[in-house]
């Protein structure tokens, strides 16, 4: 990087070398930026629209009525619990419609509190039932119509439906509270400070029945989600041991959200992926990251991610699961998004120390990683980037100099004319490393060739006018001090760069 860089520059890069605190506190700020805006990629909260009898928790066969809301709250006021049960159904059932619920209405009309008083009822579990189900839907809605069925009272009486000894109503209330767990992290804690881990992980066993287990998992997956602020050390401890289990399940909708429970607990956290790690989890990771289905592969690599922002002994762990060997395969997905996920968990462990990038090396995960800094969609491309930016700054002289021999600088020379000036001033530090590190081999008119073969000094020289300051200096700096003098070209220099290539110290092993 060029003395003159600004600071705020500096800051940008994941760079070793410059202040370990500041390294990690950026591995942090990317992984957010990273992460933003894709919540749609697991469902926070879930509407139930299934067409189910209520006879399936009472035992008994009930004709449905369909009532108004007036006449659903006159009935649920009524004496007669034929009659609460008949008013509740209806607004279950209005409130289960595929298209515009009425949700507001519904909380606007008072029916929270009487649906909670419902949830108590043991001596009628057809009640229960949709009361609860009743309530899974509101929590389904807005922020505001969560916090309505929260400060209605409904969290306590829910978690002690999970002691019921009726399956079906038991099931609904794991549903409800885990849409009220998703709306975030104040909720989350209610639940949890509820007792409701204890009673959830009591559900699960050899024998319960598949649909449920899926829904207890993703309960679960949601009350790991939320940062801010996490979710309390004892209830990690709750809940890892068996998401430790689970992730050993069979079933892809329980091992995608176990995935994502365990990505939402790496997530930005050196403390949390510690207990993570210590659970042993990530050799079965590693082995899920090579699943065909996305759902899966999607949950498994973020955790991976995630881990490698941790220590550099948390990054090696994951090193000695065999990432190094999956990694270069998802560059090659054939889904951006997958491709760019991968390279930013390679670019973090570039950001380590120098066994880490030669252990880059070693498993010939560079080629992949040109080749989608060559021909990657630019999303895809920026992060490759950074594995180049991460490695040029920590690694030795003889590993820039591999790098250089490995192609790196013609697809660094073409993306310099992209509009993004942040990162062409990246690329121009890069070009910067790898001319300091030749310079020490006494070798930089055979890079200076390299560079200017795909049109490189051109184009830097054009760089100097360009409008961003910070461009134009790093341009300037490079051009003055490297290419400035008269240089001769021909056959005596490519007689030169072909003896450089062909010296037994460039190639790493």
């Amino acid at each position: 990087m060029s003395s003159e860089a600004p600071e705020d520059r500096m800051r940008k890069f994941k760079y070793r070398g410059k202040d370990a605190s500041m390294i990690r506190q950026h591995r942090i700020a990317v992984n957010v930026q990273l992460r933003k805006a894709k919540k749609d990629e697991q469902v926070l909260k879930r509407r139930n629209i299934t067409n189910l009898c209520s006879h399936s928790a009472s035992g008994e066969e009930t004709k449905g009525v369909k009532l108004t809301l007036e006449e659903i709250i006159s009935g649920v006021n009524a004496s007669d619990p034929i009659i609460c049960f008949q008013a509740t159904q209806a607004a279950r059932k209005m409130l289960s419609r595929e298209k515009n619920p009425p949700l507001k209405r519904v909380v606007e009309a008072g029916l929270i509190p009487k649906l909670v008083e419902f949830l108590t009822s043991s001596l009628h579990p057809c009640l229960q039932f949709e009361a609860a189900w009743a309530l899974t839907n509101i929590a389904s809605g807005t922020s505001d119509q969560t916090r309505a069925v929260v400060e209605g009272g409904a969290v306590k009486p829910l978690v002690e439906l999970l002691s019921s000894p009726n399956l079906i109503v038991c099931e609904q209330a794991v549903w409800a509270l885990g849409n009220i767990a998703g709306d975030g992290a104040e909720f989350r804690d209610s639940v949890i400070s509820s007792n409701a881990i204890p009673h959830l992980l009591a559900l699960i066993s050899s024998t319960t029945p598949i649909t449920f287990l899926r829904n207890i998992t993703w309960t679960l997956s949601n009350l790991c989600r939320n940062k801010n602020p996490y979710p309390c050390k004892k209830a990690v401890e709750q809940m890892l041991p068996v998401l430790s289990q689970l992730l050993q399940h069979q079933d892809n909708e329980v091992l995608s959200d176990t995935c994502w429970a365990l990505s939402y607990l790496t997530e930005s956290c050196i403390e949390r992926i510690g207990q993570v790690v210590d659970m042993g989890v990530l050799p079965r990771l590693v082995q899920l990251m090579t699943s065909s289905e996305l759902n899966i592969l999607t949950p498994s690599l973020r955790t991976v991610g995630n881990i490698v922002t941790g220590s550099d002994h948390q990054t090696q762990l994951a090193i000695e699961a065999g990432i190094l060997s999956v990694l270069p395969q998802l560059l090659l997905y054939p889904k951006s998004s997958i491709q760019k996920e991968a390279a930013w968990t390679l670019s973090n462990v570039a950001a380590g120390p120098q066994q880490h990038i030669q252990q880059l090396i070693d498993c010939n995960v560079l080629p992949p990683v040109l080749a989608l800094l060559k021909n990657g969609e630019f999303k895809a491309q920026k992060e490759a980037l950074w594995v180049v930016a991460n490695f040029t700054n920590g690694g030795t002289v003889r590993q820039l100099i591999h790098l250089a021999y490995s192609g790196v600088l013609e697809p660094l020379v073409n993306l310099l004319t992209i509009p993004d000036a942040k990162f062409v001033v990246i690329i121009l530090d890069i070009i910067s490393f790898l001319l300091q590190a030749a310079e020490k081999l006494s070798k930089k008119e055979c890079l200076c060739l390299l560079i200017e073969e795909p049109g490189g000094v051109d184009r830097i020289k054009i760089l100097q006018f360009h409008e961003n300051p910070h461009v134009a200096l790093t341009a300037m700096n490079i051009i003055e001090k490297y290419f400035s003098e008269n240089r001769v070209f021909g056959d005596e220099l490519y007689k030169r760069l072909l003896s450089f290539l062909q010296e037994p110290g460039i190639m790493i092993r």
